[in-house]
């Protein structure tokens, strides 16, 4: 079976390695909303969006990407 693979601005998961996905909170400097992705080797990916609508849309995506993986 072939590991799952999820595209987000541009950076390419493999599912299998993805151990927390935070909520979605106000990113620092007015840089818009981020949710960051906490991998099993404590390497963290914060992905950022303009807007609160796009990142929580975004984050659902992922999530139910990870369950289905």
């Amino acid at each position: 079976m072939g590991r799952a693979i999820y595209e987000l601005q541009g950076f390419a998961i493999a599912l299998d390695k993805v151990l927390l996905v935070s909520r979605v909170f106000a990113a620092e400097n007015n840089e818009g909303y981020q949710f960051n992705i906490t991998f099993s080797s404590e390497l963290r990916l914060p992905a950022k969006f303009p807007t609160r609508t796009d990142a929580d849309l975004e984050r659902q995506l992922f999530l139910k990407a990870l369950r289905e993986s």
